[in-house]
């Protein structure tokens, strides 16, 4: 592929011609950039987060309309040059700088990994991972509503169950972006949910009572009776009982919430079956574990919960295949499926 050549979801081209704008990206070193967005992903059937030859493609809404940002990594992990080409239409300087906040925000861009990956050296069984993850940051949803979208449905289901349901949605509710015959659907407003009906949300695949839950919460986002200030203000501890209070929303979710959408990354989701399997994996444990007999490992990792979290996700991914190891990893001979030493 031509440097400077965009390629779309279905293999074909999009013209450079339709670039109106690059940004670079500042990133400290090292940064791991398809890891980091596989970790957002969290499946590839994801239809808002691409991961397409290379690049994140992501469309993102602007005051001139949405636009699609591809971004990509013209260095290397250590050396990262990381540059995002702003597609489908002409944008202004503070357009520009809004979507730079808002990359850096996803992609973690402003986090340093270096505290949690020299804690995590010294435990023997994250070694491995360390240096195959080199680089990757913990990602973050860009709002509130779409934080609750992307964890109201996964309650109580399998990962590609949420996957699934949250793809419905992505088609029935969000706003698509054509670009030389390719359509990039932008994630849903809490807008184009509050004015439905619940049902229609039920008959995408949700529960009853999690689609009544995520149409309250689209209304109370649209109220301001939900907001990512009055949370973001709060405590972890206080922002956990504000979030619990809230009907549909118990432990697990609001610790999700916090996670994902606020980077809050001394938290480790309560109760999450498929976090425990991830770190048993990553820790070397080859019989189903209950996530309390791994307590004591999480609680070792002190504020940085949340990174084992992501580390752990990142593992069962590089077992997939689905990311590829970082060069240090590759010299110290892992290749194909990881397992730990």
């Amino acid at each position: 592929m031509p440097r400077g050549a965009l390629a779309g979801e279905s293999g074909g081209m999009l013209s450079a011609a339709n670039v109106a704008a690059t940004l670079t990206l500042p990133v400290m070193p090292p940064f791991h950039l398809e890891g980091t967005v596989r970790l957002l992903q969290r499946q590839p059937s994801n239809r808002v987060d691409a991961w397409d030859r290379g690049r994140y493609l992501r469309v993102l809404p602007t005051v001139q309309g949405l636009r699609l940002l591809a971004v990509e990594n013209l260095g290397t992990i250590d050396a990262p040059d990381l540059r995002a080409h702003v597609l489908g239409g002409s944008v202004t300087t503070s357009t520009l700088e809004e979507l730079r906040r808002i990359l850096t925000r996803i992609l973690g861009l402003a986090v340093d990994p270096a505290p949690f990956a020299q804690a995590a050296r010294d435990l023997s069984p994250l070694r491995i991972a360390v240096n195959a993850l080199r680089g990757v940051r913990p990602p973050r949803f860009p709002t509130l509503f779409e934080t609750l979208a992307n964890v109201i449905p996964f309650q109580q289901v399998s990962l590609a169950a949420g996957v699934a349901v949250v793809g419905r949605i992505v088609e029935r509710f969000g706003q698509p972006l054509s670009l030389d015959q390719h359509v990039f659907p932008a994630f849903p407003t809490p807008e184009s949910v509050a004015v439905t009906e619940a049902n229609q949300l039920h008959a995408l695949g949700l529960s009853r009572a999690k689609a009544t839950t995520l149409h309250e919460l689209a209304r109370r986002v649209l109220s301001g009776d939900l907001s990512e200030d009055r949370l973001g203000v709060l405590s972890t501890e206080a922002a956990m009982e504000t979030l619990t209070a809230v009907p549909g929303i118990g432990p697990w979710s609001a610790g999700l919430i916090l996670l994902r959408g606020f980077r809050r990354l001394e938290v480790f989701p309560a109760g999450d079956v498929g976090a425990a399997r991830n770190l048993a994996r990553l820790l070397g444990l080859e019989r189903p574990t209950r996530l309390s007999d791994l307590q004591p490992s999480i609680e070792q990792m002190g504020d940085a919960k949340g990174w084992l979290y992501f580390y752990a996700l990142g593992w069962r991914l590089l077992e997939q295949g689905l990311i590829t190891p970082a060069p240090e990893a590759v010299r110290g001979r892992i290749v194909g499926p990881l397992r730990p030493a």
